[in-house]
């Protein structure tokens, strides 16, 4: 007998790929985004900027 109860033959992986492709996707736009801001002119010397923590390290 099975822990979860019946188990019924859906597939769920194939037709969710589209979601999760454009999920990846997304994620990476969004994440090579915040990369460029933070390393832009604007916000290079900002102490908020999570880039500089581990640069600022003196001991």
């Amino acid at each position: 007998m099975s822990l979860l109860g019946k188990k019924f033959p859906v597939k769920v992986v194939q037709p969710m790929w589209p979601f999760y492709s454009a999920g990846l996707i997304i994620a990476y736009g969004i994440n090579s985004l915040a990369t460029s801001l933070a390393q832009s002119d604007e916000y290079k010397n900002d102490p908020r900027n999570p880039a500089l923590k581990n640069t600022t390290k003196g001991h």
